[in-house]
């Protein structure tokens, strides 16, 4: 994602069985199951960044893409692939993407979307004595992976009438030294889905959508999102959530916007016509560095911003 005030214009395998055992994480007998858990979201975190980097195209994503696929179909989604190609901007090679749609409820055509991309940057490149170094993405791709993986356990018992669909997205950034385009898995997702609907009519249609990104920085600052906002259409978006925060008395969530941010709901808004806001904390030290590891990262973090998510989910009528 990048923090650019400006306008957006849409850019033109498998992992042995012991290996994804070894690295999904317990749950033990005394963790609630109604209510959302940062710390069985945080140890999700940490099983992802196990896998190492993950940029677009790599073995590690192949791995989580596996371990993902098994989770969400345990958790009783159903879960699709939608696979495309992109470019290496350094050599011009073909990369072989995916983008994950879980399913929620596959009978009700009032829908809501959550996104978050799980790929990683390439390096981290604004890192000022590693620039080339190995980049975990703890922040920056895991967490918000993480925040779905926990709210799939209470997707089955959502209550009528929406239904839900995950959306992970591949090629977020594979930009290598602001060589390439952002958003690329947004972006196909978004074509997509306007080519569904001339083909199929509004049998199903989202009604909005919220992505998450960067929702697990130890000091957690939740800010409105300035497209969001100005958007007339996301920020009734925005308020219902900022009031589900306040309600439940979740102070890291700010109620004011502070920096517009182009992100995956971009796409999803301007292409495919999904009223999406971004829900994202950029004051984050560690962004495109090698310290975004799980230490910088907190379960907390991530249980504030899924209480939220849940409980706003289940107002939706």
């Amino acid at each position: 994602m990048l923090m650019v005030p400006s306008s957006f214009s849409s850019p033109s395998v498998l992992a042995a069985a012991l290996v994804i055992a070894c690295i999904v994480p317990t749950v033990t007998a005394d963790e609630p199951r109604n209510e959302f858990s940062g710390e069985r979201a945080m140890r999700h975190l940490e099983a992802i960044c196990n896998l190492g980097p993950r940029p677009s195209g790599s073995p590690a994503m192949a791995r989580q893409r596996t371990l993902l696929r098994d989770h969400f179909r345990a958790a009783g989604g159903t879960v699709t692939g939608q696979g495309f190609r992109i470019a290496d901007p350094r050599s011009g090679e073909p990369v072989r993407c995916e983008n994950l749609v879980v399913t929620w409820h596959p009978d009700r055509t009032d829908r809501v979307l959550l996104g978050a991309h799980y790929d990683t940057r390439p390096y981290p490149d604004r890192d000022p004595k590693s620039p080339r170094g190995k980049f975990i993405g703890a922040n920056d791709g895991a967490s918000g992976v993480a925040l779905l993986m926990e709210l799939a356990t209470f997707m089955a018992t959502l209550p009528e009438p929406v239904g839900v669909d995950f959306v992970l997205f591949d090629a977020e950034e594979y930009v290598f030294a602001e060589r390439g385009t952002y958003f690329l898995g947004s972006t196909h997702f978004a074509r997509a889905e306007v080519a569904r609907r001339k083909e199929d009519g509004t049998s199903h249609a989202y009604r909005c959508g919220v992505v998450v990104d960067m929702v697990a920085d130890r000091d957690l600052q939740i800010w409105q999102e300035q497209h969001s906002v100005d958007w007339p259409d996301t920020r009734p978006v925005v308020d219902a959530i900022w009031d589900v925060a306040r309600r439940l008395d979740v102070s890291s969530f700010v109620p004011r916007p502070k920096y517009a941010v182009q992100d995956d709901h971009l796409p999803l808004r301007m292409i495919a016509g999904i009223p999406t806001c971004d829900i994202i904390d950029f004051d984050y030290p560690a962004w495109h560095t090698t310290d975004d590891t799980p230490a910088a990262c907190s379960p907390e973090s991530l249980g504030m911003v899924g209480r939220v998510l849940l409980e706003w989910l289940r107002e939706q009528r």
